[in-house]
């Protein structure tokens, strides 16, 4: 099967290529570094040839509203019509838990126009849904932080490792395409204020947590669940804690 990966140099997307090579298949990280370009267009032809299946893992490269709309809007425009030219049989986006009910947030917003353009594009698809990831948690303290205090919401979170988000994809990637949304978590739920306390203890960070009421997050008025799945959701094998254990000891 030939398998190309939108965004296959970056977090996720290094992880679904590493697991799809091994299991055997043809795959191809596709990125403007190798001469694919989904704003421009360049080389998409060219890439999507012969192709079975497309995973989409890129973002862009600005989270400012207009920017961000306009980086997700055009590569829809442009990716989604080559696919059905190439006769792709499955296109598959990873994008956010929650996405609809944070319409507050500019990023949000380009995320659901993504998953809108998908839906309505004739190609078979998967999106698939994930909660916010474990190696994201100190940027998140990090852009809350005032002085020597991180002011953090009193949300419900549910991160996921890097690593189980590959490994969902990439099985997703080889299965038929739902025509529809699935969602994947981590397997612990705690509130936000709770786990980024244990995340700085856990590096000697002397920063104090404050929790608050503001339902904010980077920003936007979300409401005290838009983080955590609402249904039935795939929950990652790796928790908290080991994934704490193993950063520690990589450090």
């Amino acid at each position: 099967m030939k398998i190309v990966v939108i965004g296959g140099s970056g977090l996720i997307g290094s992880k679904v290529v590493a697991k799809l090579n091994q299991a055997g298949h043809e795959v191809i990280a596709a990125s403007p570094a190798t001469g694919t370009n989904t704003i421009t267009g360049e080389g998409l032809d060219q890439a999507l040839a012969g192709t079975d299946v497309v995973v989409d893992l890129a973002n862009s490269p600005s989270f400012e509203d207009n920017a961000v709309m306009a980086f997700f809007r055009t590569a829809g425009n442009n990716l989604l019509p080559a696919e059905i030219k190439a006769g792709v049989k499955h296109h598959l986006a990873l994008s956010i838990v929650g996405v609809d009910l944070m319409q507050d947030s500019g990023y949000m917003r380009a995320k659901k126009v993504q998953e809108d353009l998908i839906k309505q594009s004739g190609v078979p698809y998967t999106v698939i849904r994930s909660t916010q990831f474990f190696e994201f948690i100190g940027g998140i303290a990090n852009q809350a932080t005032e002085g020597n205090v991180v002011h953090i919401s009193d949300l419900q979170f549910q991160p996921i490792a890097a690593e189980d988000v590959a490994t969902f994809v990439a099985e997703a990637a080889l299965a038929a395409p739902v025509n529809g949304i699935q969602e994947i978590a981590g397997p612990g739920r705690f509130t936000m204020p709770e786990l980024i306390t244990r995340y700085l203890k856990a590096g000697n960070d002397p920063r104090k947590v404050e929790s608050n009421q503001n339902l904010q997050y980077y920003g936007a008025r979300i409401s005290y669940a838009a983080l955590v799945p609402a249904g039935q959701a795939k929950l990652g094998a790796i928790d908290f804690e080991n994934w704490l254990s193993s950063q520690l000891a990589n450090a």
